[in-house]
């Protein structure tokens, strides 16, 4: 029987996930009410949001400063997943290229995208390119890790039917190892973009006049709790609707996924 879109199984999930926000909320609304609560009320919290809209902060719109931040952590995650694929292809394929490559790899791998930034503005600056810089550094590791990860664990019975029928080693990485890594691949990314949002609010609240993280810092000199958290639930929504993106891209390109689980 078709699996449907409201089946009692999705209804369970939808029901669920509305469970766990309403505590949440209830949980932030109950904490926020007590006394001696350094934390704003989630209705103090919408009319600061109103408020924000309203009246620009530094000469910009709440829609400018969301817009900066978007437009830095998009561009920087664009760059480093097309350079982290390629980089986790030859990492996973290429074994004389992991040995030479990989060890440099991972003395960097560590490093916090954060401690890069005093080195990225005496390179770059105090503008645009050292942000997304350091939005890139924070999203290329993970979607390198990924792919690497997924190339190497593809499938072997699916590279044995390809070596089988005659498969070069070209046809084999295009038409079945990299096909059979994209979920992995999908799920680095997903973990790219958490990263950067870290890396672009952590770079705007140190050198930045706009963008969601001069909002924290803001409303943190100012003691504007409300801001804070407003800026908060904002890069929670962007991300959320960033990963719903990821989610249906992986659906397109790996329709096999839901036959799976149906």
């Amino acid at each position: 029987m078709k699996k449907t879109r409201f089946d009692r199984g999705n209804l369970k999930y939808y029901a669920l996930s509305v469970l766990s926000v309403s505590l949440l909320l209830l949980a932030w609304f109950v904490y926020s009410s007590s006394a001696n609560a350094i934390l704003s009320t989630p209705m103090e919290v919408i009319e600061r949001f109103a408020g924000v809209i309203r009246s620009p902060i530094a000469g910009t719109s709440l829609a400018g400063h969301i817009w900066a931040s978007l437009k830095r952590v998009l561009t920087g995650f664009i760059v480093a997943s097309a350079i982290g694929i390629v980089l986790g292809i030859c990492f996973g394929w290429f074994e004389t290229f992991r040995d030479i490559v990989w060890p440099i790899f991972s003395i960097i791998r560590p490093i916090p995208p954060i401690a890069w930034i005093p080195l990225v503005i005496l390179w770059a600056g105090i503008g645009e390119t050292a942000k997304i810089i350091i939005v890139f550094i924070a999203c290329v590791m993970p979607v390198v890790l990924n792919t690497f990860a997924g190339i190497e664990s593809a499938d072997p019975l699916l590279l044995d039917a390809g070596k089988v029928l005659g498969a070069n080693s070209r046809q084999m990485l295009l038409s079945v190892a990299l096909p059979d890594s994209i979920p992995t691949i999908i799920a680095g990314m997903k973990n790219a973009l958490s990263t950067g949002w870290m890396a672009v609010v952590g770079a705007e609240m140190v050198v930045a006049r706009e963008g969601v993280g001069f909002l924290i810092i803001s409303g943190m000199d100012n003691l504007d709790i409300s801001l804070v958290l407003v800026s908060i639930v904002i890069i929670a929504c962007i991300s959320a609707c960033l990963t719903f993106i990821l989610n249906r891209m992986e659906g397109v390109l790996c329709p096999w996924l839901k036959l799976e689980n149906k």
